[in-house]
């Protein structure tokens, strides 16, 4: 599937530092150096009520990654997905009256539109869920054949096949002083009564009788009246979520993977489950650094489809606002924190995207200083290679217009190729 047009990214003189990336699965900073090239999944969007600004804010926290790599001169293998199939998608078509098909087309097409607008770099493969059923559904019979799988009777329809975490683990466990590449809270570091009450608010499905463990995720639904399904394999049917991302990761990425990305409240259930998933069919960890983006909320809770208080990037960008703003309005927030979206944020970000356009417009077109790595470059990289630490890098910048400091051609090129913010600069005269 096509993902959306690449912004520019300028080259700056001289190189930057690897990043440090908190880790939820360590819970501290790690430096992610890879080795070669750099390997980042995260996961995509269910597309219904796209694009709002706590997807712009996930997207744009691991945007920011990749600019660091590539300034420290790393390659960078991206890959994310969609989940063009999924229950709440089928729902929302059903309650809309339209095909899911054409609702997923349209809301895909709407996200890439805003992606671009945020100058986002979009990634190598960008993997749709209903590309792949084939592959997935031959995970699942790899898994049910070796036994870390298996049916649940289900009343109206065949058998559904479960994951089944216990045997994941004991296959994991099989050479003498290597630790497995997965067990269940590896990721996450949660205890069994809090997955048990995420793994019910958040998709999984604990009460159901005949699971082994309650927390078993589903890999595979077997067909339902009126649902979609392919015929594969494990005959008619469609792929569970965590399989999902397990096998487009595996498929496009060499495992362990340097990161693995995506909201936090994926850690528990998904996240968790892809690691097992990926870990019981090439027996590798799924990445070494599985790092989370903080939830936005509005108007008092978490920003979210379910609860329909969105804010929505298209419907600014349509009232006038520029999307810079809104990529500074979000750079403004740790990409690590949670926090709540206000007004504020917009005209805060408006009125330093002023400031900032006119400073730059003093840099002049000094080629012999273009080509010079100044002080205000060296300090926007070392903040940003300290787990994205944006906020600390506008600010940086702020001081420096404030206190009257040039504006050389370097800096703004920095601020253009790391926080993908191209400002209005002018020539001399």
């Amino acid at each position: 599937m096509r993902a959306w047009t690449r912004p520019e990214v300028p080259r700056l003189p001289g190189t930057g530092s690897a990043p440090r990336l908190y880790d939820s699965a360590s819970r501290s900073l790690v430096t992610a150096r890879p080795d070669g090239r750099a390997a980042i999944y995260v996961c995509g969007i269910t597309p219904y009520d796209t694009t709002h600004l706590g997807h712009a804010a996930t997207y744009l926290a691991y945007d920011t990654l990749i600019r660091v790599w590539l300034d420290a001169g790393y390659p960078v293998d991206f890959v994310q997905n969609t989940t063009d199939v999924d229950d709440p998608l089928l729902e929302r078509a059903a309650r809309d009256g339209v095909d899911w098909r054409e609702l997923a087309a349209g809301q895909t097409d709407l996200f890439r539109a805003d992606m671009e607008r945020l100058q986002i770099i979009p990634p190598d493969h960008y993997v749709a869920v209903t590309e792949v059923v084939t592959e997935v559904a031959e995970a699942v019979r790899e898994l049910l054949d070796r036994g870390i799988a298996y049916p649940v009777d289900s009343p109206d329809a065949a058998p559904d096949l479960y994951f089944d975490s216990a045997a994941a683990e004991a296959a994991g466990a099989h050479q003498p002083g290597v630790p497995p590449p997965w067990h269940l809270g590896a990721e996450s570091n949660l205890d069994r009564a809090t997955m048990l009450e995420l793994s019910a608010q958040r998709g999984g499905d604990p009460q159901r009788p005949g699971k082994h463990d309650a927390l078993d995720p589903i890999l595979w639904r077997s067909r339902r009246p009126g649902e979609p399904h392919w015929d594969t394999v494990l005959g008619r049917g469609r792929p569970g979520w965590h399989i999902e991302c397990a096998v487009i990761a595996a498929k496009y990425l060499p495992t362990p993977i340097t990161v693995n990305g995506g909201g936090s409240d994926l850690i528990f259930p998904h996240h968790e489950f892809s690691a097992g998933h990926v870990a019981a069919l090439t027996g590798h960890a799924l990445a070494q650094i599985y790092s989370h983006a903080g939830l936005v909320a509005y108007r008092g809770e978490k920003m979210s489809k379910s609860l329909g208080n969105l804010v929505l990037v298209s419907k600014l960008v349509a009232e006038g606002t520029d999307p810079r703003a809104i990529r500074l309005a979000l750079l403004s927030d740790h990409y690590r924190s949670d926090w709540e979206w206000t007004d504020a944020h917009l005209s805060t970000a408006e009125a330093r995207l002023a400031a900032w356009d006119d400073w730059a417009a003093s840099a002049g077109t000094d080629q012999a200083e273009s080509g010079t790595v100044d002080e205000g470059t060296t300090e926007l990289r070392e903040l940003l290679a300290d787990d994205l630490d944006s906020p600390s890098a506008l600010r940086a910048i702020d001081a420096r217009i404030a206190s009257g400091a040039h504006c050389t051609v370097t800096l703004v090129t920095a601020i253009h190729a790391l926080l993908g913010i191209r400002l209005r600069s002018l020539p001399a005269d």
